[in-house]
C-alpha cells in the first residue's frame, strides 16, 4: 500500500488527489494519514543510516568478527545508548554479521608410557586473580611453506594471552619457549597452575623441568576429553574464526597476523563479557583486578 500512496504523492501536481485516489480505490483520509507519517519515517531512516554506519565502523574494526552483543556493548561504550534489539534489525537489514566458530581437529598426541601431572582445574576455568592458573594448547595454521605451529598460555583470570610461541614443528620446546614468554613479562604468581592436555610436548622433560624451574605447578586434563582444556582450545576456535580460515603463502605472513591479532586487537581491543563489570577487554579486565588487588593490600 505504501507505494500506492507514494504514486499518490509523486502525480499529485499532475492530477487531483481525489481523482488518484477514486481510481486506485483508497481513502483519502488515509494518504492523508500516510503524507503526515512520511516525514517521521524519513528522520527514522536518516537515523538508521547513521547507526549503520557506526554499526559498520566497529564490525569493520573487529576484524568482522563482532555480532549483535559486541556491537551494542561497543556503541555503548562511545555514549551511544542505542536499543539492542534496533541494533538487531539495522544489521540484519544490511546483511551485517558476526563470525560463527568451527570445530577444529585436534592436534593432542598423547605420549606413551608418560606419567601425567594431576588435574588442578577440575573444569573450573575461573580464577581469583591475575597469574593464578593458565591453559595452554597448541593448534596449527596452514601455509604454502607447511604448517606454522602456535602454542599459547591463558591467562583464566582475564582471557589475556601472556604467553605464545611459532615455529615450523610442535615439539617440547615450542611451548617452553611460550611459558617462558609469560613468565618473562613478570604476571605469574608462585604456584601458578599451567593446564594442559596429555599431549607428548606437555608430558615432556623438557616442559616438567622449566615449570619446576620457575616454581609452577602443572596440570592436566583426562586424554580424550577436550572439555578438560575447554578454555584453551575456545581461544583457537576464536582465533581461526575472526581471522579467517584461509591459507597464508608462508609462516612469516601468517606469524604477522597472529602476532597482530594477539597484540593489537584480542590482548588490548577485544571486548569480553565480564561478569561483575560487562564488556571489558582482556587488558583493562587484568587493570580493574589488580587495582582490586592494591586496594586489598
Amino acid at each position: 500500500m505504501s507505494q500506492v500512496y507514494a504514486f499518490i504523492e509523486a502525480e499529485k501536481t499532475t492530477h487531483h488527489v481525489a481523482l488518484l485516489c477514486r481510481l486506485l480505490k483508497v481513502a483519502r483520509s488515509s494518504f492523508y494519514a500516510w503524507l503526515a507519517g512520511e516525514k517521521t519515517r524519513r528522520a527514522k531512516q536518516a537515523a538508521d543510516d547513521v547507526l549503520a554506519h557506526e554499526i559498520t565502523v566497529l564490525h569493520l574494526a573487529s576484524r568482522g568478527a563482532y555480532g549483535v552483543p559486541r556491537i551494542h556493548a561497543g556503541l555503548r561504550r562511545l555514549g551511544h545508548r542505542v536499543n539492542r534489539k534496533r541494533i538487531e534489525r539495522v544489521m540484519r537489514e544490511r546483511g551485517i554479521s558476526g563470525v560463527t566458530r568451527r570445530r577444529r581437529k585436534g592436534l593432542t598426541r598423547p605420549a606413551k608410557r608418560a606419567v601425567p601431572a594431576p588435574d588442578l582445574i577440575a573444569r573450573d576455568f575461573t580464577a581469583p586473580a591475575p597469574g593464578v592458573k593458565l591453559v595452554g594448547d597448541i593448534t596449527y595454521i596452514p601455509t604454502d611453506e607447511g604448517w606454522l605451529y602456535l602454542a599459547t598460555w591463558l591467562d583464566l583470570a582475564t582471557r589475556e594471552i601472556v604467553g605464545y610461541s611459532m615455529a615450523d614443528h610442535h615439539r617440547a620446546s615450542l611451548v617452553v619457549d611460550a611459558l617462558g614468554m609469560a613468565a618473562g613479562r613478570g604476571r605469574l604468581q608462585p604456584g601458578c597452575i599451567v593446564h594442559s592436555d596429555r599431549g607428548s610436548e606437555y608430558t615432556s622433560d623438557e616442559l616438567r623441568c622449566e615449570i619446576r624451574q620457575l616454581g609452577l605447578r602443572q596440570s592436566m586434563g583426562r586424554t580424550g576429553s577436550c572439555f578438560d582444556n575447554a578454555a584453551a582450545e575456545s581461544f583457537f576456535a576464536l582465533l581461526k574464526a575472526e581471522l579467517g580460515t584461509r591459507r597464508w603463502p608462508d609462516r612469516a605472513s601468517a606469524r604477522a597476523d597472529i602476532f597482530a591479532f594477539v597484540e593489537t586487537f584480542y590482548n588490548r581491543q577485544r571486548l569480553r563479557r565480564h561478569p561483575l563489570w560487562g564488556y571489558l577487554t582482556p587488558l583493562e579486565t587484568r587493570q580493574r583486578l589488580e587495582q582490586q588487588h592494591a586496594l586489598v593490600a
